[in-house]
């Protein structure tokens, strides 16, 4: 299926490893001109590289902590300057740290909230008045499957997340008549370095073997397999895709069906 986003400029966050990077490398298969954005300078060289030598695609990168408004004025601006114009935009920050709730201070809610929430409210501010001059956007937020099904230990990101969806489902609305949709991305158990992590840290926890508790985590999902990047990135590129132009204020699982709400 030809996605028709060929030649069509996209900023993607988070995007030096995992789902940023599985999101970028299916928007530059189906040819979009696509500029990576993340913390660290020497990963995004390794990831722009490594999306040209596979895709011959010139793709450009810029290192910035979203949590910091200047750098995502910076960065916004990198993006028009290279790009010219920004048509899809993937909104994407790494999670808060894990623990529960009485291990959180003000300081740990304020930099989740500016990490996860506001990162995003900033770079889809400065890049919408373009979007919405030319009557065509697609506004991406990679977020969790955990907005649906809280997951225990992350009640940093059970909380911002579901921010994020109350953010965007608004936003939706307002400039749906623009034709600019705005849609909410939720990777369920996906093998990441985030997920990674936690089943470092619960098996520190419990003295079970790393391997013990990803078997759990893939036999309490019906498709018994965890999820893989590249799952996400396929799903990115079509919300991006002119065969997509009518849905909008969506969110959207993508978890081998690990949720069990209906809705």
């Amino acid at each position: 299926m030809d996605l028709r986003i060929k030649g069509k400029a996209a900023l993607v966050c988070g995007a030096n490893r995992g789902l940023g990077l599985a999101a970028a490398a299916s928007l530059v298969r189906e040819g979009a001109r696509v500029i990576l954005a993340a913390r660290t300078q020497a990963a995004l060289e390794q990831a722009a590289d490594g999306l040209h030598r596979t895709s011959g695609a010139d793709v450009g990168f810029f290192a910035v902590d979203l949590s910091q408004p200047d750098q995502v004025t910076a960065l916004a601006e990198y993006a028009l300057r290279n790009l010219g114009q920004v048509d899809i935009l993937v909104n994407n920050a790494g999670g808060p740290p894990f623990g529960t709730f009485l291990e959180f201070g003000d300081a740990d809610w304020l930099a989740a909230f500016h990490l996860n929430l506001l990162s995003a409210v900033r770079l889809t501010k400065a890049l919408l008045p373009g979007m919405m001059e030319r009557k065509w956007g697609r506004i991406i937020n990679l977020t969790s499957i955990a907005v649906r099904q809280p997951i225990d230990g992350l009640i940093l990101s059970n909380a911002v997340r579901a921010a994020v969806h109350g953010w965007a489902k608004t936003l939706s609305n307002e400039i749906a008549v623009n034709g600019i949709t705005v849609n909410n991305v939720m990777p369920g158990w996906t093998l990441t370095d985030r997920v990674r992590q936690m089943t470092q840290a619960r098996a520190e926890q419990t003295g079970r073997a790393e391997a013990e508790i990803v078997a759990d985590f893939a036999a309490a999902i019906p498709m018994k397999r965890m999820g893989q990047p590249e799952d996400l990135g396929e799903l990115v590129s079509f919300l991006a895709s002119e065969q997509a132009g009518y849905i909008t204020g969506a969110s959207i699982p993508i978890d081998g069906g690990w949720a069990k709400g209906v809705a």
